[in-house]
């Protein structure tokens, strides 16, 4: 999949109080948590994603998955870079660290997404326009920095 050639969508960023190592052991555990629970993959299911349950390397490498996304590329402490598609939509999650002050780190969700045919155009309508996924996206950032926070 060219990530470039989708249409950016919005980025959303917080700033943790731990490095980098600790932000992205955190990032996978949460994204893991998150998609694994029983809703996501009913969900998926509904939307026809083409990655419905968890497979591959773990920790989260290039090649793993769980529901609704396939790891593009993993560079430790650095860029996360899920990719997936469903009936509505091709899209892709990129996850960027980057340390601002010794022990800090901003993380960073883009988001890229293309939305095909009449379907896609009401899929892009219920999910980005109505602001579900900006809301969804803080949260799981949230999540992380939580997290990560706690076990520093």
């Amino acid at each position: 999949m060219n990530i470039a050639a989708l249409p950016r969508i919005d980025e959303h960023s917080t700033v943790v109080a731990a490095d980098g190592g600790a932000v992205w052991h955190a990032l996978g555990e949460t994204l893991e948590q998150s998609f694994g629970r029983p809703r996501s993959a009913r969900y998926a299911r509904l939307v026809g994603v083409v990655d419905r349950t968890a497979s591959g390397p773990r920790p989260l490498a290039e090649g793993s998955a769980f529901p609704g996304f396939r790891v593009a590329d993993a560079v430790p402490g650095e860029e996360l870079v899920l990719v997936g598609r469903h009936h509505f939509s091709t899209y892709a999650l990129v996850f960027r660290l980057e340390e601002t002050t010794p022990g800090r780190t901003r993380l960073r969700a883009e988001t890229r997404a293309r939305f095909p045919g009449p379907g896609g155009a009401l899929y892009r309508l219920l999910v980005i326009s109505s602001g579900a996924h900006g809301l969804l996206t803080g949260r799981l950032l949230a999540a992380v920095r939580r997290r990560a926070e706690r076990v520093r």
